[in-house]
């Protein structure tokens, strides 16, 4: 996995926040052999509450905003620095299905952020297919954006 050489050749230590995959990029990550040199910890925070107690997310920004959008994805890429010994960061929220969704965050709606450098910037992305295929799909961009900012930041 790319990631691993780029995250080894910045010196950094990844943190995961994650709510609709479950830990599903902890799992990508730490399949890898000598993953422990350069993943850090994973955060599943499913609930609103965990968003708040473990990664310090305000509940007021979830209230105001909802838990899938780009103010509680940043927070929660924020977050998952500040609580814990990693420089960089992904986390994902979104809905998965196959309920959930409203006419304003329809099921495959998923915000995903990153903190890299201390920079935190989130997307907003819009999936098709069934719960596996939105949750794969998200593993797979937060994965490759991370690949990609830590490439912009070194260069």
């Amino acid at each position: 996995m790319r990631l691993a050489g780029a995250l080894r050749a910045a010196r950094a230590m990844l943190a995961t926040a994650e709510s609709c995959t479950g830990g599903l990029i902890s799992a990508a990550c730490t399949n890898l052999a000598g993953s422990s040199d350069w993943f850090e910890r994973g955060f599943v925070t499913y609930s609103n509450a965990a968003k708040t107690e473990l990664l310090g997310v305000p509940a007021a920004l979830i209230d105001q905003h909802g838990a899938v959008s780009e103010a509680v994805a940043l927070a929660m890429a924020e977050g998952a620095v500040r609580h814990s010994h990693a420089q960089v960061s992904v986390a994902v929220t979104g809905v998965a299905g196959p309920g959930g969704g409203s006419a304003a965050k329809p099921v495959g709606t998923v915000w995903v952020a990153w903190c890299v450098g201390g920079r935190a910037e989130a997307q907003c992305l819009h999936l098709d297919g069934d719960r596996a295929a939105v949750r794969g799909q998200t593993v797979q961009h937060a994965l490759q954006g991370l690949l990609s900012r830590l490439a912009s930041a070194a260069a």
